[in-house]
Protein backbone atom coordinates (compact mmCIF):
# COMPACT_ATOMS: atom_id res chain seq x y z
CA UNK A 1 0.00 0.00 0.00
CA UNK A 2 1.34 3.18 -0.79
CA UNK A 3 2.32 6.07 1.94
CA UNK A 4 -0.09 8.95 0.98
CA UNK A 5 1.94 11.46 3.38
CA UNK A 6 3.50 14.11 1.87
CA UNK A 7 7.03 14.20 -0.05
CA UNK A 8 10.08 13.53 2.39
CA UNK A 9 13.42 15.61 1.49
CA UNK A 10 14.71 12.63 -0.04
CA UNK A 11 12.07 11.89 -2.24
CA UNK A 12 11.71 15.96 -3.30
CA UNK A 13 15.49 15.53 -4.02
CA UNK A 14 15.00 12.59 -6.50
CA UNK A 15 11.72 13.80 -8.16
CA UNK A 16 13.75 16.87 -9.05
CA UNK A 17 17.16 14.99 -10.07
CA UNK A 18 14.95 13.05 -12.32
CA UNK A 19 13.14 15.86 -13.39
CA UNK A 20 16.65 17.54 -14.35
CA UNK A 21 18.22 14.04 -16.34
CA UNK A 22 15.07 13.75 -18.08
CA UNK A 23 14.91 17.26 -19.19
CA UNK A 24 18.12 16.94 -20.82
CA UNK A 25 17.06 13.98 -22.23
CA UNK A 26 13.85 15.35 -23.57
CA UNK A 27 15.65 17.77 -25.13
CA UNK A 28 18.22 15.32 -26.82
CA UNK A 29 15.11 13.23 -28.27
CA UNK A 30 13.87 15.99 -29.82
CA UNK A 31 16.87 15.82 -32.07
CA UNK A 32 16.15 12.49 -32.72
CA UNK A 33 12.58 13.33 -33.19
CA UNK A 34 13.84 15.86 -36.32
CA UNK A 35 16.17 13.38 -38.00
CA UNK A 36 13.45 10.73 -37.71
CA UNK A 37 10.82 12.96 -39.23
CA UNK A 38 12.64 13.80 -41.78
CA UNK A 39 13.51 10.46 -43.08
CA UNK A 40 10.05 9.30 -42.19
CA UNK A 41 7.73 11.80 -42.11
CA UNK A 42 5.30 13.75 -39.88
CA UNK A 43 3.71 10.31 -37.93
CA UNK A 44 7.49 10.19 -36.85
CA UNK A 45 6.70 12.40 -33.57
CA UNK A 46 3.45 9.75 -32.66
CA UNK A 47 6.00 6.56 -32.81
CA UNK A 48 8.93 8.39 -30.82
CA UNK A 49 6.53 10.57 -28.82
CA UNK A 50 6.56 7.89 -25.82
CA UNK A 51 9.75 8.57 -24.64
CA UNK A 52 8.70 11.98 -23.48
CA UNK A 53 6.19 10.65 -20.57
CA UNK A 54 9.02 8.08 -18.80
CA UNK A 55 9.75 11.08 -16.50
CA UNK A 56 6.31 10.65 -14.62
CA UNK A 57 6.47 7.18 -14.98
CA UNK A 58 9.73 6.56 -13.27
CA UNK A 59 9.11 9.08 -10.38
CA UNK A 60 6.07 7.48 -9.82
CA UNK A 61 7.38 4.23 -9.55
CA UNK A 62 9.92 4.49 -7.42
CA UNK A 63 8.47 7.28 -4.70
CA UNK A 64 4.44 5.80 -5.29
CA UNK A 65 2.60 8.86 -3.72
CA UNK A 66 -0.42 11.06 -5.13
CA UNK A 67 0.86 13.67 -7.70
CA UNK A 68 4.63 12.36 -8.29
CA UNK A 69 3.89 11.56 -12.05
CA UNK A 70 2.33 14.90 -12.51
CA UNK A 71 4.67 16.73 -10.06
CA UNK A 72 7.68 14.89 -12.36
CA UNK A 73 6.60 15.67 -15.63
CA UNK A 74 5.79 19.53 -15.31
CA UNK A 75 9.09 19.91 -13.36
CA UNK A 76 11.01 17.76 -16.39
CA UNK A 77 9.29 20.89 -18.82
CA UNK A 78 10.21 23.56 -16.20
CA UNK A 79 14.08 22.69 -16.51
CA UNK A 80 13.63 22.29 -20.83
CA UNK A 81 12.30 25.82 -20.44
CA UNK A 82 15.18 26.83 -18.31
CA UNK A 83 17.77 25.05 -20.57
CA UNK A 84 16.73 27.04 -23.54
CA UNK A 85 13.67 24.78 -25.06
CA UNK A 86 12.66 27.01 -27.99
CA UNK A 87 8.58 26.09 -27.00
CA UNK A 88 9.05 28.27 -24.18
CA UNK A 89 6.38 28.50 -21.24
CA UNK A 90 4.18 26.18 -23.32
CA UNK A 91 6.06 23.46 -22.40
CA UNK A 92 4.76 23.88 -19.05
CA UNK A 93 1.09 23.20 -20.64
CA UNK A 94 2.92 20.02 -22.47
CA UNK A 95 4.24 18.97 -19.54
CA UNK A 96 0.67 19.37 -17.28
CA UNK A 97 -0.99 17.45 -20.04
CA UNK A 98 1.25 14.29 -19.79
CA UNK A 99 1.90 14.45 -16.54
CA UNK A 100 -2.04 14.04 -15.24
CA UNK A 101 -2.46 11.56 -18.36
CA UNK A 102 0.02 9.11 -16.24
CA UNK A 103 -1.35 10.32 -12.73
CA UNK A 104 -4.50 9.35 -13.60
CA UNK A 105 -3.68 6.02 -14.41
CA UNK A 106 -2.20 6.04 -11.19
CA UNK A 107 -5.36 7.26 -9.18
CA UNK A 108 -7.34 4.60 -11.03
CA UNK A 109 -4.96 1.86 -8.88
CA UNK A 110 -5.24 4.85 -5.55
CA UNK A 111 -1.51 4.42 -6.00
CA UNK A 112 -1.06 1.14 -5.05
CA UNK A 113 0.05 -0.95 -8.11
CA UNK A 114 3.40 -0.12 -9.90
CA UNK A 115 3.25 -2.95 -12.20
CA UNK A 116 4.56 -3.23 -15.44
CA UNK A 117 1.13 -3.67 -16.97
CA UNK A 118 0.01 -0.33 -14.64
CA UNK A 119 3.09 1.33 -15.80
CA UNK A 120 2.13 0.85 -19.66
CA UNK A 121 -1.23 2.03 -19.38
CA UNK A 122 0.34 4.67 -17.68
CA UNK A 123 2.19 5.27 -20.72
CA UNK A 124 -0.73 4.89 -22.32
CA UNK A 125 -2.86 7.20 -20.71
CA UNK A 126 -0.15 10.03 -21.12
CA UNK A 127 -0.11 9.16 -24.44
CA UNK A 128 -4.29 9.66 -24.67
CA UNK A 129 -3.83 13.07 -23.11
CA UNK A 130 -1.14 14.15 -25.46
CA UNK A 131 -3.09 13.66 -28.34
CA UNK A 132 -6.07 15.37 -27.52
CA UNK A 133 -4.04 18.26 -26.48
CA UNK A 134 -2.10 18.25 -29.74
CA UNK A 135 -5.28 17.43 -31.74
CA UNK A 136 -6.47 21.14 -30.60
CA UNK A 137 -3.48 22.60 -30.85
CA UNK A 138 -2.34 21.79 -34.39
CA UNK A 139 -5.41 20.91 -35.63
CA UNK A 140 -5.76 17.62 -36.46
CA UNK A 141 -9.79 17.94 -37.33
CA UNK A 142 -8.15 19.03 -40.44
CA UNK A 143 -6.42 15.51 -41.36
CA UNK A 144 -7.90 12.67 -42.85
CA UNK A 145 -9.82 9.75 -40.32
CA UNK A 146 -7.10 6.99 -41.67
CA UNK A 147 -4.16 8.94 -39.96
CA UNK A 148 -5.66 10.03 -37.54
CA UNK A 149 -6.19 6.92 -36.45
CA UNK A 150 -2.61 5.73 -37.01
CA UNK A 151 -1.60 8.22 -35.43
CA UNK A 152 -3.12 7.24 -32.58
CA UNK A 153 -2.40 4.03 -32.24
CA UNK A 154 0.95 4.73 -32.66
CA UNK A 155 1.28 6.91 -30.08
CA UNK A 156 -0.51 4.63 -27.42
CA UNK A 157 2.32 2.27 -28.65
CA UNK A 158 5.06 4.55 -27.97
CA UNK A 159 3.66 5.17 -24.67
CA UNK A 160 3.11 1.32 -23.67
CA UNK A 161 6.58 0.53 -24.62
CA UNK A 162 9.13 3.80 -24.71
CA UNK A 163 7.05 5.59 -21.67
CA UNK A 164 5.90 2.41 -19.70
CA UNK A 165 8.27 -0.55 -20.71
CA UNK A 166 11.19 1.55 -20.97
CA UNK A 167 10.45 3.44 -17.56
CA UNK A 168 10.28 -0.03 -15.71
CA UNK A 169 13.36 -1.33 -17.20
CA UNK A 170 15.18 1.90 -15.85
CA UNK A 171 13.42 1.69 -12.85
CA UNK A 172 14.41 -1.50 -11.92
CA UNK A 173 18.17 -1.10 -13.49
CA UNK A 174 18.20 1.89 -11.22
CA UNK A 175 16.61 -0.54 -7.84
CA UNK A 176 19.47 -2.77 -8.32
CA UNK A 177 22.03 -0.55 -8.04
CA UNK A 178 20.95 -0.01 -4.43
CA UNK A 179 20.24 3.88 -4.59
CA UNK A 180 16.48 2.97 -4.39
CA UNK A 181 16.97 1.37 -1.00
CA UNK A 182 14.93 2.83 1.93
CA UNK A 183 12.14 4.57 -0.94
CA UNK A 184 8.32 3.10 -1.43
CA UNK A 185 9.62 0.78 -4.73
CA UNK A 186 11.99 -1.18 -2.00
CA UNK A 187 9.69 -1.58 0.86
CA UNK A 188 7.20 -3.03 -2.10
CA UNK A 189 9.74 -5.10 -3.06
CA UNK A 190 10.89 -6.44 0.26
CA UNK A 191 6.77 -7.37 1.03
CA UNK A 192 6.55 -9.30 -1.57
CA UNK A 193 9.74 -11.42 -0.91
CA UNK A 194 8.62 -11.78 3.06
Amino acid sequence: MSDTRGWTLRETLIVTVLGAVFAVLYLGWVQVWLIAQAVFGPVTMDVVMGFWFIASIVAAAIIRKPGVAFAAEVLTAAVQILLGSPAGLLLLVTGAVQGAGAEIVFAATRWRNYSLPVLMAAGIGAAIFSFFYTWIRFDYGALQPGILVAMFILRCLSGALLGGWLGHVIVEALYRTGALAGLAIDHAKRSAIA
